[in-house]
């Protein structure tokens, strides 16, 4: 168990008998989380203050001290007092813990035993977990805002799988309806326009210069053939976009290093006979009714703002009622927990897929939704605009083209996925310390470098690990760094927040390069390079899991 937590049980003891001499009925939760300011101590908690506020008249101050007392003696008696080198009170009340060099040198020796293994975790219990995402139309290339969802979603995949749960990665292949049907037609108006024949092109059709590209492919294979606009050849237009489509989308995920084990047809969906299912489940339930000769689900009875039409009276169905048998299917696949990956303009669907989930007798907090904000690209802080001509727009591909696969996945969850991302091309193309990529990797390389060096030259071997040694600020700021990885891994799993590891990396690359540049690791005195070059290899361990959980690549030299 991770020192941390069995902190939290030493001072909740504590807490609850000072809360009980002072007749307070109410704890606040414990919180003990490292402290901006890493000078002032490894962990701290404001539980005191949080007394304080749940009682008047109470000091901070005075109130910590108490508590103080409580948590040296819990040390005492479990035997912590090897690992924990202060506890002391600050004002305004915080209590604050500094690790002993002892406990910070036996994570090495974790690392070193526990290897790429280090910081997985059973948190995960082996709940399957269906994880869906990216899932654009198949009307078009993925954009750069499809892009930074399939990076967030494949990373979260990563992460989850490393805390213990049973991952699927889904991909919802919306293959039909009024889009796919205007897809056919605009291709096919394209096809007569290459060919000379009067077509007239539709209103809001698709208009980027790729429907040219497909129209082109079939003119190759097809000639004049499919000139006549009947429902037979819109069908074949449809059909062949779609494909054409889809298989660009495969080609750039797939060079996007985003696998996914399903690829879900709503096409099949439909004809599967799922949807009147679930309609009738949800009629057997009382929760559809009819009204104005459309049929409607009473969502609001689960907290939606309004009640939603599933069927028209034109007897066509609308865009949830499919999605409801989807996610029912979902359920009936045998996941535990599912999660969507959404833009931001689907927010407003959220509460009425929430009520069908509850509606075919699931608990809504099993369905979690995380909308993903839009990217803006910019060359040095100067946005890029988007074509003038309608109908274009930057793809992945041109983005991946450009600066590489590495740093376009990086890039993009360098921020919490709720905020908007500023992509910066210039920033992300330079081979210096400003781009946070290379900083990392670079880090990695030295180590490689370092450690290469030491194989050639036969250094450190048959020396003991005289990690005492290692007392350096430098050194004990890198050790207590390694230390949080397990516990950013499983509070990313928790929070569904892929970015918090793209933080810890910058925290550790900079650590290591403060290190690099104030102490050679390879020096005349045997023992501490032998201590050193354990340091070394312990952070090649974590930087390269952590790089591989990203999906990014581990360069042994740059």
């Amino acid at each position: 168990m991770d020192i941390k937590f069995q902190l939290i049980g030493i001072i909740k003891t504590a807490v609850y008998n000072v809360a009980g001499k002072l007749a307070i009925k109410h704890v606040p939760e414990i919180m003990l989380e490292v402290p901006r300011n890493r000078k002032l101590a490894d962990l701290s908690t404001n539980i005191a203050m949080q007394i304080c506020k749940a009682k008047k008249g109470l000091k901070p101050l005075e109130v910590a001290e108490e508590v103080l007392k409580l948590i040296k003696e819990g040390i005492e008696k479990t035997g912590f007092k090897e690992n924990i080198f202060t506890v002391e009170v600050k004002p305004p009340g915080f209590i604050n813990f500094r690790f002993s060099n002892n406990y910070l040198h036996d994570v090495i020796d974790r690392i070193i035993s526990e290897g790429i293994g280090f910081g997985r975790s059973i948190q995960g219990k082996g709940k399957k977990v269906l994880i869906e995402f990216v899932s654009a139309n198949p009307t078009g290339p993925l954009s750069i805002a499809h892009g930074r969802q399939a990076a967030i979603g494949d990373v979260l995949a990563n992460i989850l799988e490393f805390a213990g749960y049973k991952v699927a990665r889904e991909y919802y292949l919306n293959d039909e309806g009024n889009q796919i049907e205007l897809l056919g037609r605009s291709i096919h108006a394209r096809y007569c326009e290459l060919l000379g024949e009067a077509c007239l092109f539709p209103e809001a059709g698709y208009k980027g210069d790729y429907i040219y590209d497909i129209a082109k492919v079939v003119i190759e294979k097809h000639n004049k053939a499919l000139v006549a606009l009947d429902d037979k050849n819109i069908f074949f237009f449809r059909d062949f976009g779609i494909k054409y489509i889809m298989d660009g989308i495969r080609k750039d995920l797939s060079d996007f290093s985003v696998r996914f084990d399903n690829y879900y047809s709503q096409h099949k969906l439909s004809r599967s006979g799922k949807v009147e299912k679930a309609l009738t489940h949800l009629k057997e339930k009382g929760f559809l009714y009819e009204k104005d000769g459309a049929l409607w689900f009473s969502s609001t009875r689960f907290g939606d703002d309004k009640d939603r039409v599933l069927r028209k009276s034109d007897g066509s169905y609308t865009y949830i009622t499919p999605d409801i048998a989807y996610h029912e299917d979902k359920f009936k696949r045998g996941f535990d927990m599912l999660i969507n990956l959404w833009g931001p303009d689907h927010h407003g669907y959220i509460p009425r897929i929430k009520a069908a989930c509850q509606a075919i007798g699931k608990d809504k907090d099993l369905l979690s939704i995380l909308i993903i904000q839009l990217v803006t690209l910019s060359r040095s802080g100067v946005p890029v605009r988007m074509s003038t001509r309608e109908g274009e727009f930057i793809t992945l591909r041109q983005v991946i083209d450009e600066v590489g696969k590495d740093v376009t996945r990086f890039f993009f969850l360098t921020r919490r996925r709720d905020s908007h991302l500023d992509f910066d091309l210039e920033l992300a193309k330079k081979e210096s310390m400003e781009n946070p990529v290379y900083y990392i990797q670079y880090a990695h390389a030295r180590i490689c470098g370092i450690l290469e060096h030491k194989n050639k030259q036969g250094i450190g071997k048959d020396k003991g690990k005289t990690l005492e040694l290692l007392h350096a600020e430098e050194e004990l700021s890198i050790l207590r760094i390694l230390r949080e990885f397990p516990e950013i891994l499983e509070e990313s799993a928790q929070d569904m927040e892929p970015h918090r590891l793209i933080s810890y990396l910058m925290e550790l690359a900079a650590a290591f390069h403060v290190f690099y540049s104030k102490h050679r690791v390879v020096s005349d005195d045997a023992n501490l390079t032998s201590a050193r070059l354990v340091l070394i290899e312990s952070l090649k361990v974590v930087f390269s899991k952590a790089l591989a959980l990203l999906g990014v690549s581990c360069p042994e030299e740059m």
